[in-house]
């Protein structure tokens, strides 16, 4: 979890706290999603975010879990092609709400490549979003000083 910076602690350096997101191609045919999320079930990584691109002849499924080393384990044993990337969740409440979660990017000019939300409520309760952007340095910082909750992979991971 993301915590309000010390009066000495600089953004030099800063990184904002990221989870994996992966990418996975599937051929576009009835039960490939099926196939896809029955590979997770029973194991201790939880897909907690899924946002699908269709097209004729395949479809991009995103996925977000609680944990980037496993699904990779599993994503790459079962034959699934994918590619990853690091992507922000962000924390929505009261009044850090999605509106104010894009002007504060827009403030920036940084660009939202995509967002989707969670399927999972976070440790505090609140709906999120993972979102993609051009800068996620630039992105956490701004989003931090605004006084977002930024989470990262350890933060999806506590218990239900």
């Amino acid at each position: 979890m993301s915590q309000a910076p010390s009066p000495l602690e600089t953004t030099q350096g800063y990184h904002p706290p990221t989870v994996t997101q992966f990418s996975v191609f599937l051929v576009n045919k009835v039960g490939k999603m099926l196939d896809l999320v029955e590979h997770f079930e029973g194991t201790q990584c939880k897909i907690y975010a899924l946002s699908v691109h269709e097209a004729s002849d395949h479809a991009v499924v995103r996925l977000v879990t609680n944990n980037a080393s496993k699904a990779r384990e599993i994503l790459k044993a079962d034959g699934f092609p994918f590619s990853k990337r690091d992507v922000l969740v962000v924390e929505l409440s009261g009044k850090h709400t999605l509106g104010t979660m894009c002007l504060s990017i827009l403030a920036a000019e940084l660009s939202i490549q995509f967002a989707y939300p969670l399927m999972i409520r976070t440790i505090h309760g609140h709906p999120s979003m993972a979102l993609a952007v051009d800068d996620l340095t630039l992105a956490g910082q701004l989003l931090r000083r605004k006084d977002f909750t930024l989470l990262g992979e350890a933060d999806l991971s506590k218990p239900d």
